[in-house]
Parts: C-alpha cells; structure tokens; sequence
C-alpha cells in the first residue's frame, strides 16, 4: 500500500510503498477514504509535536474510512462500519490499524470528507470553549486566526452557543468566510490594530488563540475583567510570554488546552463531546469547510497550503 511517510526528522515526507499492517489486539484495520491534515502534522515532520512516533512513521492524525479487519478481542466496530478515528498518526496510507476503542460510527449522514474535517478541529473548539472556558451565551469572544483550520469552528460554535463572535484574520477573503460562519465583527490583523477594535466593541470575555505571539498580547490587553483566554497552539511560531501583573489587576485566567491529552486521562470529555457535536451536525447546524480535497499523491502540496497559511477551514487528503 501507498503511505506518507517521516523517513527522517524536518526533511520532507515521501510517499512509500510499504506492507499493508494487520490489526493487533485491540485493533482494526480501516480502509482508509479520507484523512485531514493538521497544523501538529507540521510540527511532527520537525520532531517538535507533543508526541514524537519512532521513525520511520506514517503521517495522519485523523481519519474516516471502513473497517476491514479486526484484531483478536474486537468484536465492535464490525468490518465494514463506517467510523472516523483519531490515531495521533498513520492517516495518510490506503490502509492503517487503529485503536477499536477509539473509533467512533459516522452518522449516515456524514461523508467521508466530513468526517475527516470534523473531529479534531470541531472538537478541540468545542472542549476549548465549553469546558475549559466555560463560554456562555451573551459573551463576546474573539477568535484569532478565525480563518484556520479549529479558528473557524470557534466562530462556528460560538455564535451556536450564544456568544457574541469577533473573527480576526488576515485579508478579506478570509474575513469573509468568517462573516458566512457566524462571525458578528471581523478584524483584519494585517491593517487593523487588534486591541483598539476589541476595545471599541466593549472587550472579550474569552479568548481562542491558536496563533500566539503578538496577536496574543494584544488580544491579552483587550480583555474583560475576569476574562478567560485558550492558549489553543502557536501557529506564529512564538509562543508568548505572560506578564502575570496584567492577570492580576484584570483578574484574567489563561488556560492551557491540548486536545489530544484528555485521549490518555479523561477521554469521556472527548467522547462527550463528539456525540454533542455529531448531533448538531445531524440537525444541520454545523457545516464544516473544506477549502481543499486531494490525492495522496499530492499530500506534501496539501502540507504547503497550511504551512503557508493559504488554505481556510480543512485540507483533506483522499487515498
């Protein structure tokens, strides 16, 4: 079978020719349909994401396909259910072999592209803002990098939950797609200034940021009091130091969320969750945005539109 493949640490991924796996206990083997790329798949070509797989290791955090395989003890999915999984990696083959307990079953509703689309950046916003920042109906909340990939689901969600939703991204176009989201105020980050816009409309009350840096501080100086702000990753490339005077005199909480650690000590958050939210797609309230569909073949051209920030919504990869 085809695989993208890290033959070795921040050199480019190779598709590879490589023995179709068999599920070992525990598993399943998933013929895989669609799978959707994500900024951590960026940081582990480097060797720099949170979980580091022993080389060489195939890419591919998330992905929807259908069983075909089980291996000794899994009596459920069934070959041939339709599931989406997140493994942490191995998404982008023909074929991979996933944890049985961490597949969920699609609703029939959903296609392949959408279940690829769907879970981690759904799912990070909604665990992000429900229940970490405990977001409310009639909050105002500013989304920075609104545009990207988890960005757009914040908007997305928030305005679902109630919230008054400032997007901020960079140029028009993507501000426009954040406005077809939900977004009630847009700021474009590469002309506006950030912290007088949020100012002039009252403050946030909570704060998504996947970007980090300087955004980061700005958005710090524009909060409410008793603000609450998501530290969601660093797509800037700087991860920003916190002066702790000014969570002080505001009475400010940052929170630190990664998605992927409720896997390993709380997963009924995470399942949770996906059942919310697999609801909410199934009455039509969620609409996930893929700016880009590709071939296997054209994974590393998929990888180059997030890295230079040129794609908006999801970019998934279909073997």
């Amino acid at each position: 079978m085809r695989a993208v493949q890290v033959t070795e640490y921040d050199t480019p991924p190779l598709v590879q020719d490589i023995a179709t796996p068999a599920p070992a206990q525990g598993e399943v083997l998933v013929k895989i349909e669609a799978c959707g790329l994500n900024f951590g798949d960026l940081l582990m070509i480097k060797g720099t994401y949170q979980e580091r797989p022993a080389l060489p290791f195939t890419l591919g955090m998330e992905v929807a396909g259908v069983v075909t395989a089980l291996g000794q003890g899994v009596t459920t999915p069934a070959v041939g259910t339709r599931i989406a999984v997140f493994g942490g990696y191995g998404g982008l083959a023909d074929y991979g072999v996933f944890d049985a307990a961490l597949c969920v079953p699609l609703p029939d509703t959903m296609g392949f592209e959408d279940a690829a689309a769907f879970q981690v950046a759904y799912s990070t916003s909604h665990v992000a803002l429900n229940y970490r920042a405990q977001l409310k109906a009639g909050d105002t909340l500013l989304v920075l990098g609104a545009a990207g990939g988890v960005g757009l689901t914040a908007v997305e969600l928030g305005k679902l939950m109630g919230a008054t939703v400032i997007a901020a991204a960079r140029g028009k176009d993507k501000l426009e797609i954040c406005r077809n989201a939900g977004a009630d105020h847009v700021i474009d980050t590469s002309t506006d200034d950030l912290r007088d816009v949020v100012k002039s409309l009252g403050g946030a009350d909570v704060v998504y940021d996947p970007v980090g840096g300087d955004l980061f501080t700005a958005a710090l100086r524009a909060c409410k009091p008793e603000a609450r702000v998501l530290t969601i990753g660093f797509a800037s490339g700087t991860v920003p130091q916190i002066a702790a005077n000014h969570l002080l005199v505001k009475n400010i909480n940052v929170i630190g969320f990664y998605w992927g650690g409720y896997l390993r000590f709380k997963p009924e958050v995470l399942t949770d969750s996906l059942k919310q939210l697999s609801q909410w797609y199934a009455e039509g309230k969620l609409h996930p945005h893929i700016s880009h569909s590709l071939p296997l073949d054209k994974a590393s051209d998929g990888l180059e539109l997030l890295r230079s920030r040129r794609s908006t919504g999801k970019v998934v990869i279909t073997p």
